[in-house]
């Protein structure tokens, strides 16, 4: 049985045209691992693993963001339980980048569950995961486990969907 403990929020960066980015912040007591999913020109994509250290921060992309939504899975090293949610994609054990979304198992990877972040078309975005003392608002939250079209329409309300923590 999984049991919510914890949260994360997402922060809006201030706009910088040298330094566009997707960065993450850690603001636990513990080190993590992150991995990302994305949309590119060729298709759906999942890249980690980012370890980042307590109360510090990486930069997961060092570009200008060329998609509206990202996902992120996350996984902490020292207490154990992972920031999650619906959408699947692939990951691995060891550093990777899968092409594809489709048959994690088949092809010898594992299915994670990302928790979508809506940088509502920023350059700029930063992502912040907090302990359970930090909790952000929670809304509802796609359950299709298919990640929406990447064509989403612009004036869609911004909602941060609750990332879960689980032991």
């Amino acid at each position: 049985m999984t049991a919510l403990a914890g949260a994360f929020c997402i922060g809006l960066a201030l706009p910088a045209p040298a330094n566009a980015e997707l960065k993450l912040c850690n603001s636990t007591s513990s080190r993590i691992g992150v991995a990302i999913g994305y949309k590119d020109k060729d298709g759906w994509v999942s890249e980690g693993w980012w370890n980042v250290d307590s109360q510090s921060c990486a930069l997961l992309i060092q570009d200008r963001l060329r998609a509206r939504f990202y996902y992120v899975y996350a996984f902490d090293y020292d207490k154990g339980g992972e920031w999650g949610g619906a959408i699947a994609m692939c990951t691995n054990d060891v550093e990777f980048t899968i092409k594809g979304i489709d048959n994690c198992d088949g092809r010898g990877f594992k299915k994670s569950g990302f928790f979508e972040v809506d940088t509502q078309e920023q350059t700029d975005w930063t992502v912040k995961l907090t302990d359970q003392s930090e909790t952000a608002p929670a809304a509802p939250m796609d359950t299709s486990g298919v990640p929406p079209a990447a064509d989403a329409p612009a004036q869609a309300a911004a909602a941060t969907a609750p990332g879960t923590r689980r032991r």
